[in-house]
């Protein structure tokens, strides 16, 4: 719960993530949320005392209908935010359809989704309920986001395990958070 409020604090503080939640809530998406490294990097700037940092590349909307899997309908609703909200990359993405791209089962649920994102600490996404209140979907929990542990998830531990790699040396997340803690899977011994 503690990491619950600081997030809602993070986020209440930054006008600019803010007038990004606004945007994607008047879409009034079914199961609509922001995540990854918009709130990721707002959390770990914060805790690295950067203070409000401009958005560092697409502001990642997911949501979930089945009925809508056309990519046209996502690009159409980029449209949309470009229009409300210019300033912004947008990036909207019906969870319905990813698990295709991602070569996983069909996901159920825009939650069912993020537990097959790489890192636990990305795996989270919020979305304004109203104008105070902002809603969390973390399926790995926020513990690891507050931490400063940058972990993959179990989709990634072993067999996808480059692929987190990858994603944490092209990001230079540990050179750009130099607080973190990068725990990697322990490698599993064979019995005979």
């Amino acid at each position: 719960m503690k990491y619950q409020q600081a997030l809602q604090r993070v986020l209440a503080e930054d006008p600019v993530r803010m007038a990004a939640l606004s945007a994607v809530q008047a879409l009034d998406l079914p199961d609509g949320w922001i995540g990854a490294g918009f709130v990721r990097d707002a959390v770990w700037d914060h805790l690295h005392g950067y203070g409000h940092q401009p958005i560092a590349g697409d502001v990642d909307v997911v949501w979930f209908d089945r009925e809508q899997c056309d990519p046209a309908y996502d690009r159409a609703l980029e449209d949309q935010l470009r229009h409300r909200a210019p300033t912004f990359n947008w990036s909207v993405k019906n969870q319905a359809r990813m698990h295709q791209h991602n070569g996983n089962p069909p996901y159920d649920s825009t939650g069912n989704a993020l537990r097959y994102w790489p890192e636990t600490a990305t795996a989270v996404a919020v979305r304004l309920r109203d104008r105070a209140f902002i809603d969390t979907l973390a399926p790995w929990g926020l513990e690891d986001l507050f931490e400063l542990r940058l972990r993959p998830t179990p989709q990634f531990e072993h067999e996808k395990l480059a692929v987190f790699s990858h994603r944490v040396a092209s990001k230079k997340w540990l050179t750009r958070y130099p607080l973190l803690q990068l725990i990697l899977p322990t490698p599993s011994l064979s019995r005979f």
